[in-house]
């Protein structure tokens, strides 16, 4: 038995692949205050006296540093170089704002320490910190009452040896992590911050797991920002490779359900309870380097993925100039929307409800009742305040949530020289299928698919991606980059036996201040560069010379996934058995009589809209005009 759970801000979402093959899935509301607690009821559920492998995507990370709730930190870094967190890079993200909101620190100016220790860029050491200094670092550090360490030093991808003295001089102090275990690379503002946010997080992490551990006798394995996964020893040591692990789950279950369908290029739009996540995938999932997390670089391998603060939960509201706003602000799972009965600010969620698309006995199979006068309630707040009707109000709630969607997959498309048109728009998460039409329609897509298990399709990618390991060196000028290569797949076999090893490289052309991640081609290692140069940016200059900044080896190792296979769609529609249940929802622009479809009783005969379609996670809104029906492989295939 394999388990693959995603927790999430409002439910936690748990998919069993069981010996038969057979898959099972259901959902329990998430518990911000004991996060574990939900997983170990979960693993109870589903197992039962049976042992099982899981995979867990976790939040924990994500959360403590978007909430600043991580644990005291301080940064160790070289004499004179303590403000580099501070000062960052001369990027303005609001170019036109003459008063920009200051970006607030990790940690404060008093918690950063400097050593007098110098490495120069070659990895020549020139100064080595003394006993003594270390006595007395170790002594401010204790008396800072601090529970974490960072330890940066300048070069130290070139050569360790200072960092791995000063982290053998602290050891007792607490959690201790060193930037060439964490990001051997070069640039140091971005391999300092991704340090310190490690260190930041990894504390609480690796209580988080020692809890889990301690509760069951389960193997866990945690669901890495990269799309693979990895043990809970590695995640302890490096919390920092989780902070996407959720949506990661969900980009690998939408492709792979995808190409089940005929479909390699699709752009995954996961709208979940708390955010949606965008990603475009054109045949393999997009990665990127340049991943920024509440405005700090984090600089370790992540599936790219766009994250804006529009779910089910997001919170309306009418600023300041009178504009109605939805978002990033989240009722989250306590108090949740004001249709769950404790909350009372108006969601996307309550919109849904007062226009019909979702019952009292909707959601998770009927097992959670909705207070609908709740909901029309707090609809009725935004009503008053902006002059308008509970109907009007209700959609336009849902049409600002929609223009903040379409802008991320613009964003992931459009910005990145790629037309929305010529992909498949996958649409998962609890509130995916309500929105993926309309926002389809903006787009000029004409194709969305609804995966059969799209309520937990986050879930189910973790039992469908890898174990991954990533390994990464500076070579920026180092003369011997075969010999950093085998090293790194020497350290990879050790840690990852009987694993397939890739290479590939970081490259750029000499001058240019941003590189290139390509395969690794070891007789010509420009011709793979300047292809990639030409796609990305529309030219290559083979004449120009190359500069190989990073190298990287990827450890891959298969494990059994379950079996997603074709299986005997009825070619008879519900229509032609027993007639669906109508009622009024509103779509287009109007309330219409509308046929309510489970989801188990659609076929492979095409049927028109306007319809909805229910599942026990997720609920599709087909609008009218659109041609809907299940697929070989139960997706539910809906076209213009």
């Amino acid at each position: 038995m394999r388990i693959g759970i995603d927790a999430g801000g409002t439910f936690t979402d748990f998919i069993v692949s069981h010996d038969s093959g057979k898959l099972e899935t259901f959902k329990l509301r998430s518990n911000p205050r004991s996060p574990a607690s939900v997983i170990l009821a979960g693993l109870a559920q589903a197992t039962g006296s049976r042992k099982a492998q899981v995979v867990h995507g976790s939040t924990v990370a994500t959360n403590a540093l978007l909430e600043r709730k991580g644990v005291r930190t301080a940064l160790v870094t070289t004499a004179g170089f303590e403000d580099v967190i501070a000062i960052g890079r001369q990027n303005r993200p609001e170019l036109y704002n003459l008063t920009p909101t200051p970006r607030v620190p990790i940690i404060p100016r008093a918690m950063c320490f400097g050593v007098r220790e110098r490495a120069f860029y070659d990895g020549e050491i020139s100064a080595t910190p003394t006993k003594a200094e270390l006595q007395r670092l170790k002594n401010r550090l204790r008396r800072a009452r601090v529970e974490s360490v960072a330890i940066c030093f300048l070069h130290a991808y070139r050569n360790p040896e200072n960092e791995k003295l000063v982290a053998a001089a602290l050891e007792g102090i607490g959690y201790l992590c060193s930037s060439h275990d964490v990001c051997p690379e070069f640039r140091e503002f971005e391999r300092t911050s991704t340090t310190l946010i490690n260190a930041y997080v990894g504390p609480l992490m690796d209580r988080y797991l020692a809890e889990l551990e301690r509760g069951t006798r389960h193997s866990i394995s945690v669901m890495q920002s990269n799309g693979g996964f990895m043990t809970t020893k590695e995640a302890r040591r490096h919390a920092i490779r989780t902070v996407l692990s959720g949506p990661a789950g969900g980009v690998v279950g939408a492709l792979e359900t995808a190409r089940l369908s005929g479909f390699t290029r699709i752009l995954a739009f996961d709208m979940g309870g708390t955010s949606t996540d965008v990603s475009l995938s054109d045949g393999h999932p997009r990665e990127t380097m340049e991943a920024a997390i509440d405005g700090f670089p984090v600089r370790v391998p992540m599936l790219d993925i766009h994250t804006v603060g529009a779910g089910g939960g997001s919170i309306a509201r009418i600023d300041e100039g009178g504009l109605l706003r939805v978002g990033p602000e989240s009722a989250g799972a306590d108090p949740g929307p004001a249709c769950y009965g404790s909350g009372y600010r108006p969601t996307v969620t309550d919109a849904h409800v007062v226009l019909g698309r979702i019952a009292a006995d909707q959601l998770v199979g009927g097992e959670m009742h909705l207070d609908v006068a709740r909901a029309a309630a707090a609809v009725d707040s935004i009503a008053s305040a902006a002059g308008l009707t509970r109907v009007a109000a209700a959609e336009g709630i849902l049409r600002v949530a929609n223009a903040n969607m379409e802008r991320a997959i613009r964003l992931v498309s459009v910005e990145r020289g790629h037309d929305p048109r010529d992909f498949a728009l996958a649409a998962f998460g609890g509130c995916g299928g309500l929105h993926a039409c309309e926002i389809a329609a903006e787009l000029g897509i004409r194709t969305v698919l609804v995966p059969e298990y799209a309520g937990a399709l986050s879930a189910l990618g973790m039992l469908l991606a890898d174990q991954v390991r990533d390994y990464a060196a500076g070579v920026l000028n180092h003369p011997g980059i075969e010999r950093e290569f085998q090293r790194l797949e020497r350290t990879a076999r050790k840690e990852l036996p009987k694993a397939d090893l890739i290479r590939s490289a970081d490259l750029r052309y000499a001058g240019q201040s941003y590189e290139l991640t390509v395969p690794w081609n070891v007789r010509n290692p420009a011709e793979p560069f300047h292809r990639e140069h030409e796609k990305v940016y529309g030219y290559a200059n083979p004449e120009r010379a190359i500069e190989i900044v990073t190298i990287r080896v990827r450890a891959k190792r298969a494990v059994e996934k379950p079996k997603l296979v074709a299986r005997r769609v009825p070619n008879a529609s519900i229509g032609t058995k027993q007639k669906p249940p109508v009622r009024r929802i509103y779509s287009s622009g109007a309330f219409r009589p509308t046929p309510v479809y489970r989801r188990a009783q659609l076929s492979s005969v095409k049927l028109r809209g306007p319809a909805l379609v229910v599942d026990y996670g997720s609920t599709t809104l087909v609008p009218p005009g659109w041609g809907f029906a299940l697929d070989k492989f139960g997706n539910l295939k809906i076209t213009s």
